[in-house]
């Protein structure tokens, strides 16, 4: 694994002569998991789309894997990172196992080899095998979760990006899912970027954590110093 798998250096992001992003520099540390907290329209989602290579920095570079980052290549870049996003992203015509193991037929990885992980994933987050055939629909919210961290840990990803993966869920079900994601990240360490708005959520999973206002980087630092902000936060 590289010693900083993302690193993001003087960048900046506008759009329709609005900066979205400003200066920001700041490296994601291996098989940790770094809280992107802040506002809506603070920059989160963007800096998860420019680390993904959905869309290009105004200025500023960013490195992924050791590199700049090689727009004319980001599909084979993308297939090393995973992707969550609220909605899950799971498609309605497909059933759990096409779904969960779309990535490992589009790699064209031996058939024995794409079950073993799905029953593997799918026993991780205790999804019962008899779902195997079951479409998204037929799923709890709660359980379409858990399906969409499975397909975005499917070919074992080094970078694994989440915008706001549990905002939509209730907080009994959230609580689940935060175990099934931290004991994921204790079995197959990766480097993690969670979107989020939750200070409870950034604390119960992150390792450390960025707080983002107006584009810019406000503070950033470990679990600790996020639980001492908080604490201080909350007693105003």
């Amino acid at each position: 694994m590289h010693e900083n798998p993302i690193e993001l250096k003087a960048l900046s992001q506008t759009f329709c002569n609005t900066e979205v992003l400003s200066n920001i520099s700041v490296a994601f540390k291996p098989a940790t998991v770094t809280a992107l907290l802040g506002k809506s329209g603070s920059g989160k989602s963007t800096l998860l789309q420019l680390i993904n290579g959905m869309i290009k920095p105004s200025s500023g570079t960013v490195s992924v894997f050791g590199n700049s980052f090689d727009y004319k290549h980001a599909t084979q870049i993308r297939l090393k990172m995973g992707y969550v996003v609220q909605q899950t992203g799971l498609f309605p015509h497909l059933n759990l196992f096409d779904n969960i193991s779309l990535l490992g037929k589009i790699t064209k990885m031996p058939k024995e080899q794409m079950n073993d992980r799905v029953v593997s994933l799918m026993n991780t987050v205790q999804l019962p095998l008899t779902y195997l055939k079951k479409f998204p629909h037929e799923l709890s919210g709660g359980e379409q979760q858990r399906a969409g961290l499975c397909r975005a840990l499917f070919l074992k990803p080094q970078v694994l990006l989440m915008d706001e993966p549990f905002a939509a869920l209730d907080y009994a079900t959230k609580n689940s899912i935060y175990d099934y994601f931290l004991l994921l990240q204790k079995s197959e360490p990766c480097t993690a970027v969670l979107v989020t708005h939750e200070w409870n959520e950034a604390v119960r999973l992150a390792d450390a954590y960025i707080w983002l206002e107006d584009g810019k980087i406000k503070s950033k630092g470990t679990k600790n110093e996020l639980i001492f902000i908080q604490s201080a936060y909350q007693a105003q």
